[in-house]
């Protein structure tokens, strides 16, 4: 802290570094571990381009915008990426069969403890695979970190997990009826329905709070914080409202096959089963975007190349996992920016 101005110290300043120094190191063996995970495996490394024409259809997801010339001077509206998740089923369209991304991504109107406006992203797909393996590798991946760190536990505040114990796996259903007593697939659709079940709980919600709004309330402050507890937790079997890229779990009305880990009661990665219909996509992206200029004034364009990637992708599985938050819980780091190299200002 500096003292006269009563700001924190900068994150090059001798001391401060000296005192992040231990996480960043223990940040390089498990990168270092991470990739030796994938080579024994037969996946490649890809290098993505930052620069899309789109960022991504998500309502909430914010993007960086930024603005290309040709030779000409001609305008081409970017977007840096918030994943690299189109270009990688882009090269899965191409042929590749088992990639893996691990670089940079930026996230707009996202800074605290557990995010950063730029951070890095692990994320990976198998083609003609199924869903069970990525988890499976998801678990593998986390007891890497933690072999690598090393780490007897991960830890966040005062919670533990024992990534060599054996996950829990449970549905979104069980979980809310567990820890929140309520029968989330039987209101799906019916904002009213699930609000008010949410008002019997001590959950507050808005009168213009949308079925998705109200799910999103209760997965933050009745489920998750019980996820990760003592072993990692895979919460499966999301709503079909809430399946973004996945495709629909076979025999299992009403849910997709997407999956999200957690320790410690910190979501570690999403994943998926791919969705490969592309005009189910289209219309998935258009309900997003419209939804995203009701609430915030604003949408991003539809990127066409990749819709026509989607539709000759093959089946596949893919996951995108949150790196730094992992190598936070492996090394019982307390803020995201302790295990950044080179943490993005947050003030003039």
């Amino acid at each position: 802290m500096n003292e006269a101005s009563g700001t924190p110290s900068p994150w090059w300043e001798p001391g401060r570094h000296a005192d992040r120094r231990p996480f960043l190191l223990a940040r390089a063996r498990i990168a270092t571990a991470v990739r030796q995970f994938f080579a024994e495996r037969g996946f490649i490394e890809v290098e993505t381009a930052a620069l899309q024409v789109s960022p991504g259809n998500e309502t909430h997801l914010h993007a960086f915008a930024t603005e290309a010339q040709g030779a000409d001077g001609a305008p081409l509206p970017l977007y840096l990426h918030t994943s690299p998740e189109f270009a990688c089923k882009k090269l899965l369209a191409a042929g590749e069969t088992r990639v893996f991304s691990f670089g940079h991504v930026f996230r707009n109107r996202e800074r605290g403890p557990l995010h950063h406006p730029e951070f890095t992203m692990l994320e990976w797909y198998r083609a003609g695979e199924p869903y069970d393996t990525v988890i499976a590798d998801c678990i593998g991946i986390v007891q890497t970190a933690a072999r690598a760190a090393p780490a007897v536990s991960l830890r966040y505040r005062e919670h533990r997990a024992d990534p060599f114990q054996a996950a829990e796996r449970l549905s979104v259903a069980a979980a809310f009826e567990r820890f929140a007593h309520i029968d989330v697939i039987g209101t799906a659709g019916d904002g009213r329905a699930l609000a008010e079940a949410a008002h019997t709980v001590g959950v507050r919600t808005a009168i213009d709070d949308t079925w998705s709004d109200v799910f999103s309330k209760l997965l933050v402050a009745k489920v998750e914080p019980n996820l990760g507890r003592g072993h990692l937790s895979v919460l499966d079997e999301y709503p079909l409202a809430e399946a973004a890229l996945a495709r629909p779990k076979p025999g299992v009305a009403g849910v997709a096959e997407r999956f999200e880990l957690y320790a410690c009661g910190v979501e570690l990665a999403n994943g998926f089963g791919e969705l490969t219909d592309a005009s189910e996509q289209r219309r998935r992206f258009e309900t997003a975007m419209a939804e995203k200029q009701r609430r915030y004034g604003a949408r991003y364009p539809i990127d066409e190349d990749f819709l026509a990637a989607v539709a000759q992708m093959p089946p596949a599985s893919g996951v995108a996992m949150g790196f730094d938050r992992v190598v936070m819980l492996a090394t019982a780091a307390t803020r995201i920016e302790d295990v950044l190299w080179t943490p993005v200002p947050d003030h003039a």
